[in-house]
């Protein structure tokens, strides 16, 4: 751990937004936001149930998860084309390198959009298109994670896989998301084999709105390498052991664990106490068209609430780079960045 000089609370925001980091929990069909919406809706000729964009923000008062989704799933609607796809990610790309945000693994849901009869090519090429523009004109590297919906079987997400082998190169791994509750990791512990066989990296929700035994389950049958939520696990003391000492990632959201009312308050957010067990714990946005906030919102509005430190906001962004799918030459590369960045703030 490097140490950090005692940095004012006034200036902490400062270096929160400043600071270099890797965001590793994005939905990207989460990141359209109701302008992008409306727009597409239009250029692809789609009604909406909504008369204006205020009224689609308005109808972004979410109890639970499954309250989210509803609505999460009638946004995707309006995306037909490889325009759209490249447009959606080409949004939050240009948003998270505003964040200082220096290396994105992104979820897509390509279920969400197969469904609706868009192509599987479609969905990626898109997607790839604004990942590759993304280093070039921003410096920002971004890969993509394509993740089952849970809440279908897993046949379909075999089907979905087989579908988009034939584009292998377009993406590093699958994940695992949609409808928590009733739909434990054990349900995908074969299409996860495969995968595995495949080289794809494994990662998946659990213990968001699940219990400890998802977070269990999801390392011991599916073999994650990371764990996409986690926050239930700090009711499972041996739970939180295996977490610190297998450094296994958690990438949590506050916002949104904020917004669908896992926390009743981000005051009584859990992540210093994940930090105190030596956890590798990560701050990421999750939805952030939704849930009130892209990484630095994140990051500054879960500071103010907790009282978390600038040791703390340094190890974060240090365990940002250490929980990536990026080669070891990159991570110290970004690690370096991350130092220098503290020494010329201090």
């Amino acid at each position: 751990m490097t140490p950090v000089p005692p940095i004012a609370a006034e200036r902490l925001p400062e270096l929160l937004r400043r600071m270099p980091k890797a965001e590793l929990h994005i939905h990207i069909e989460g990141s359209l936001e109701p302008e992008l919406i409306f727009e597409m809706a239009r250029r692809n000729r789609v009604a909406l149930p909504y008369a204006s964009v205020e009224e689609l923000r308005r109808a972004y008062a979410f109890t639970n998860l499954q309250s989210f989704l509803d609505i999460y799933y009638a946004g995707a609607s309006v995306l037909i084309t490889e325009r759209d796809f490249h447009d959606m990610a080409w949004a939050y790309l240009q948003k998270a390198r505003a964040d200082n945000v220096l290396h994105a693994e992104i979820f897509f849901d390509p279920q969400t959009h197969t469904a609706r009869g868009v192509a599987m090519e479609t969905v990626l090429n898109g997607l790839h298109q604004a990942c590759v523009r993304a280093q070039a004109d921003l410096g920002l590297s971004a890969s993509l994670i394509l993740c089952f919906l849970r809440h279908l079987s897993e046949a379909e997400a075999f089907e979905t896989l087989e579908a988009a082998l034939p584009l292998r190169d377009k993406f590093i791994g699958v994940g695992l998301d949609s409808s928590e509750v009733g739909h434990p990791p054990e349900k995908f512990a074969r299409v996860f084999a495969r995968c595995r066989e495949l080289g794809l990296h494994l990662v998946a929700h659990a213990g968001e709105e699940g219990p400890p035994a998802y977070v269990w389950t999801a390392l011991d049958l599916l073999k994650v390498e990371r764990i996409d939520h986690g926050v239930q696990s700090t009711k499972d003391a041996q739970l939180m052991r295996r977490l610190a000492q297998d450094r296994i990632p958690l990438t949590v959201c506050p916002l949104s664990n904020l917004k669908l009312c896992v926390f009743p308050a981000l005051g009584q957010h859990n992540l210093r106490e994940l930090l105190d067990a030596g956890l590798v714990a990560t701050v990421n946005s999750d939805d952030p068209a939704y849930f009130g906030g892209y990484l630095n919102d994140n990051f500054t509005q879960t500071f103010a609430a907790t009282g978390l430190s600038a040791q703390q906001a340094w190890q974060l962004a240090a365990n940002s780079f250490e929980a990536s799918f990026i080669g070891a030459d990159a991570k110290r590369r970004y690690r370096d960045q991350l130092d220098a960045a503290f020494a010329a703030f201090a």
